[in-house]
């Protein structure tokens, strides 16, 4: 078991490395480019959660890890994003785009300032989190594929899930930044 210790970080970084190889497909001239981006990013959505378990399960905690980890995730929601934003050019896909954006750099922030102060514990990933997390991955796949697929438009399906996915960030920011707002206060260099 011991050669298995460094997958949970090879992960990691392959979600990092797999950030240009989806926009490279999706914007690509080949046929099904979409389908093909699509799949790429849900591989890298899987390692998201398969890299966070094999981590547990082999008991391989590194400091580099717990810092790489969620920063590849916030790269490649990111990414997906920016390419769903720009391609639908929807108000309200817009909108989501930057509320999520906007709430997941704000709460990585906030989890370093409260680690800072010994009290990250308070802002740890809720399952509500876990739930978001989901639902913004299966709502930016679907969204990147776009087409139909068994009889289901998975874009009609994505904007759904994309909603959905925002009211789920919008309610964890809050849920967060109430957590943290003592200790903020506390540590605050103004009283």
């Amino acid at each position: 078991m011991i050669f298995l210790k460094p997958l949970p970080m090879i992960m990691t970084w392959l979600r990092v490395i797999l950030i240009p190889v989806f926009l490279i497909l999706y914007y690509s001239p080949i046929e099904e480019a979409r389908f093909w981006a699509g799949l790429v990013f849900m591989i890298a959505a899987i390692t998201d959660w398969l890299d966070g378990y094999l981590a547990r399960l082999l008991k391989v905690d590194s400091k580099l890890g717990a810092f790489l980890d969620p920063v590849a995730d916030k790269l490649i929601v990111v990414a997906a994003l920016i390419v769903v934003a720009v391609e639908y050019q929807y108000f309200w896909v817009t909108i989501c785009a930057i509320l999520i954006m906007m709430r997941e750099i704000s709460i990585s922030a906030l989890r370093e300032w409260m680690a800072e102060h010994n009290a990250r514990d308070l802002v740890s990933v809720s399952q509500l989190g876990k739930i978001k997390t989901a639902s913004q991955l299966a709502a930016l796949t679907w969204l990147l594929y776009g087409g139909e697929l068994w009889g289901v438009n998975w874009g009609e399906l994505g904007f759904i899930m994309l909603y959905f996915a925002t009211i789920l960030t919008v309610i964890t920011w809050v849920q967060y930044t109430k957590e943290a707002i003592p200790i903020i206060l506390e540590t605050s260099e103004i009283k």
